[in-house]
């Protein structure tokens, strides 16, 4: 199994354009040692020619341009994408269809929750089915493993998660199974096996199970502290309410993956105020001394 990191940043991504927090000023005037992210998305594929996109970043225009295989160039119209599997109807993972509008119909996997918002609240289903048949919605049961046809080899299992649905969703306060994925992505060749959640706000005994069967563990690296976002003075809701469980503290993401077998552990989706992009900080030194990566644009993952 191939996956390509395209982005890693939370929304926004970093430097992110309005802000002036001491990362994003950092960057700018060259006073922090770190690399500018774009937004969460990744690529999957069992041959390296076929792909699987997770999510559809606002950046994904600049996400294909910066990853040859996404142009293979074999007609005078060409794309590697061959599937969409969309985790939740958040903007930030779900704005880039209307990028991809020139290349529909595309076939597009999510749950009925997903489907439903992105149908009205963002009705993005509507819009595009004006561009070519739009988005052909392939249903995501959550219950057993699917397996979409450009890619043969590779077997996803969706892990249904505790979160919000966004903002704009008619049940925004009245929360379902199905608003938020994590994905158990397995390579039936090689027995490679990835687990992947960049939206994470709790983990229970099931859901650490199946982390620990895991070859490589690609999760929520949002934020550092659970009130960050408010001691920072760039908003007013901690990780939790956001959905998004927290680096430190006490059942932080940290203490999470330090009970789990040795594997591969990196973070993504990472928070434009989280101080692990400063690649300097104390908190990248104690990542580092935990085996702990942090995903970065770009970045290949082979299982």
């Amino acid at each position: 199994m191939y996956i390509q990191i395209l982005g890693s940043a939370a929304g926004g991504g970093f430097p992110q354009w309005n802000c002036n927090c001491a990362n994003c000023s950092g960057f700018r005037d060259g006073s922090l040692r770190a690399h500018a992210r774009t937004q969460s998305s990744i690529a999957l594929s069992d041959d390296g020619v076929n792909w699987v996109l997770c999510n559809a970043s606002p950046d994904i225009r600049a996400q294909l341009q910066g990853f040859a295989p996404m142009q293979p160039g074999r007609a005078l119209r060409d794309t590697g994408i061959q599937a969409i599997v969309l985790l939740d109807s958040q903007i930030d993972h779900t704005t880039g269809l209307l990028s991809l509008r020139e290349g529909c119909p595309h076939q597009v996997w999510c749950t009925d929750m997903v489907h439903q918002d992105l149908s009205t609240g963002f009705p993005l289903f509507n819009m595009l089915s004006h561009w070519n048949g739009g988005l052909d919605w392939q249903r995501i049961e959550l219950e057993g493993s699917f397996v979409i046809p450009a890619c043969p080899h590779l077997r996803f299992t969706p892990l249904p998660l505790r979160s919000a649905a966004p903002p704009y969703s008619p049940h925004r306060f009245d929360p379902h199974p199905g608003d938020n994925l994590g994905l158990i992505v397995e390579d039936t060749r090689t027995g490679g096996t990835l687990f992947y959640a960049p939206g994470l706000g709790q983990v229970d005994d099931a859901l650490l199970e199946r982390m620990a069967g895991a070859d490589c563990l690609l999760v929520d690296g949002t934020l550092w502290d659970d009130d960050e976002m408010q001691r920072r003075g760039v908003g007013t809701r901690t990780g939790r309410e956001m959905g998004h469980l927290a680096q430190s503290g006490p059942g932080g993401m940290l203490e999470v993956l330090e009970g789990l077998p040795r594997q591969r552990k990196v973070l993504i989706h990472i928070n434009n105020t989280n101080p692990i992009l400063d690649e300097d900080s104390p908190q990248r030194v104690e990542l580092a001394k935990r085996g702990v990566e942090v995903a970065f644009d770009g970045m290949s993952i082979e299982l």
